[in-house]
């Protein structure tokens, strides 16, 4: 059965043998006190444990001037902070009055939480075979039976289809919220939570985490006095690193974490209850204001009986009833995105100029910040559920070294762009999962164009989707784009990138017509560069200067 664990087995995490434990609150790190733990633990010695418990993601000194004169939508609560608990391990393994198990809708054991049954026992599964199911997004109590909590909780997370995936937001959301309601309905006071969503959905862990931590936080600020302890507990170690990372942005601990947190949240917070907000979807209907109601102008005596309905229709007492806002110039949501629809059928059906010169077609409406949020965040949980080798050993794209500045590099081969033999949506996944941990620091593009003029290259229609998946955190933080050998036609296409598409990005581009050129700003031994390339750099300059290959260290002499 179960027997309580020490304190120094508590904070690791993992039990040692085969035997259950039984974790009480108290050997739980408590949200509030992790920035005191991580301080001691520098002052004794040990700077890295400070980075690796609780670590602070809010360091950004370069949006500080944006965060000014900003209210932040989580202001720092220490009763609310006091109550939240990170944990990595099995929430069945704590003592608290309710653990939450994810479930399907049938409450089958199969598709339970795993090992949860096992610790409960076999009266678990008979009483949830009497509840009758479960609906998506709703939450049933049952008893704990063996386990050392006193109820069990079920809910049923929902799958995550891209085409619908604020549905899917907004159900989760309220699987968290139905959980915690169902605490307080039965007087329980703590709970442990593990991660609702799972991989057999498909739903991505990141939005999930946010989806789960702004839930929580906008209920214990209705129910405060209710809840005592509520605890994230995590399964993987990829689990408890994003919640480490997200928990500053809705649990601030100070006014550092609350001011610094203002640029870090996503677009959308959801609303009161953490839903995640649709414009369109709101009903926008205004009590009738109270005004006194002056009389209505008498109808003319010398008007026929028949027209007396037309005076009083026209009179101006009836527009004391009219709300103003609905006679106003302020758009509302419906007619933005009427207007917006109506931009776009036109982009398409009038005059394209960049489609007019060959370059592709770049209409369309662009992106808001919260919409290519979104979009990124489903290609790169699609990208890291594919196996992509086959786009990896054509070679493409690849990491290089680091610049003579320190930032990464990210080599790109134009002539090993094959568009004939590659599925393009696959290509961009690869690309999405390769960029990803480039751009959260600034880092460098080179693209080698060398005897690329001879293979067939994507319009830039395609290049500006690429741009817009790769989000914004791609072009604040991209340095600079080293084009090794241009040519004529990519530099007219580069121009109609920065006229029609990007003036941000492009504007980046540097033209590079020599390898030792190119080395200056990244060194040779940081790049692992194609044979072809140096080749083409003889043919195409001259034999001037000297280039060796990094690789080989075959030295090429010029005269």
């Amino acid at each position: 059965m179960y027997r309580t664990v020490a304190t120094a087995t508590t904070m690791g995490g993992v039990p040692t043998d085969n035997v259950d434990f039984v974790v009480t609150l108290d050997q739980v790190p408590r949200w509030s006190d992790a920035q005191s733990r991580s301080s001691l633990e520098y002052e004794n010695g040990d700077p890295s444990f400070s980075n690796s418990f609780f670590p602070d993601p809010l360091k950004s000194p370069e949006e500080e001037s944006s965060r000014n004169g900003m209210v932040s939508r989580f202001p720092v609560d220490h009763e609310i902070n006091s109550k939240i608990y990170l944990w990595r391990g099995q929430p069945w393994n704590l003592e608290v009055d309710a653990v939450v198990n994810s479930t399907n809708e049938n409450l089958e054991e199969a598709h339970s939480s795993p090992g949860l049954h096992a610790a409960a026992g076999p009266g678990l599964a008979e009483e949830c075979a009497t509840l009758g199911g479960c609906r998506t997004g709703m939450a049933k109590v049952t008893n704990a039976y063996d386990l050392p909590a006193r109820r069990v909780i079920h809910t049923v997370g929902p799958k995550y289809p891209v085409k619908y995936h604020t549905a899917a937001e907004n159900a989760l959301s309220h699987c968290y919220r139905s959980c915690l309601e169902l605490l307080i309905e039965n007087g329980l006071r703590s709970i442990a939570m593990g991660c609702i969503y799972t991989e057999a959905k498909n739903y991505p862990r990141e939005p999930a985490a946010h989806v789960a931590i702004r839930t929580v936080r906008r209920l214990l600020e209705k129910q405060k006095d209710e809840i005592t302890a509520v605890v994230f507990c995590t399964g993987t170690s990829s689990d408890t690193e994003i919640y480490k990372r997200l928990l500053p942005l809705y649990f601030p601990r100070d006014k550092h974490e609350e001011e610094v947190a203002i640029s870090k949240l996503p677009a959308d917070v959801g609303d009161e209850n953490g839903e995640t907000i649709i414009d369109e979807r709101k009903i926008r209907i205004k009590p009738l204001p109270k005004k006194a109601n002056p009389k209505p102008s008498e109808a003319p005596d010398e008007l026929p009986v028949s027209d007396v309905g037309l005076v009083r229709r026209n009179s101006s007492y009836l527009d004391t009833y009219l709300d103003p806002a609905f006679m106003s110039l302020i758009k509302d949501p419906d007619q933005r995105r009427q207007e917006q629809w109506e931009k776009t059928s036109q982009a398409q059906g009038g005059w394209n100029c960049a489609k007019l010169l060959g370059f592709g077609d770049l209409g369309g409406p662009p992106l808001s910040a919260a919409e290519e949020y979104s979009l990124h965040s489903r290609y790169i949980s699609k990208a890291n559920s594919l196996n992509l080798s086959e786009i990896a050993e054509m070679k493409i794209v690849y990491r290089g070294g680091v610049d003579s500045e320190g930032r990464p590099v990210m080599v790109v081969v134009g002539a090993h762009f094959l568009l004939r033999c590659l599925e393009l949506e696959r290509f961009v996944l690869y690309v999405v999962k390769e960029f990803e941990p480039l751009i959260q620091k600034p880092y460098t593009i080179v693209y080698l164009h060398s005897a690329a003029s001879l293979q067939i290259q994507p319009d830039l229609g395609w290049m500006r989707r690429l741009q817009q998946i790769l989000g914004r955190k791609h072009q604040r933080n991209l340095h600079a784009i080293y084009i090794l050998h241009p040519t004529f036609h990519l530099k007219a296409t580069i121009f109609a990138l920065q006229v029609f598409a990007d003036n941000v990005v492009w504007k980046k581009v540097v033209y590079v017509d020599r390898l030792l050129q190119l080395f200056r700003y990244v060194p040779r031994e940081q790049l692992t560069i194609p044979d072809f390339v140096f080749q083409h750099d003889l043919e195409v300059n001259g034999g001037k200067g000297l280039i060796v290959d990094p690789r080989t260290k075959y030295v090429y002499q010029r005269p």
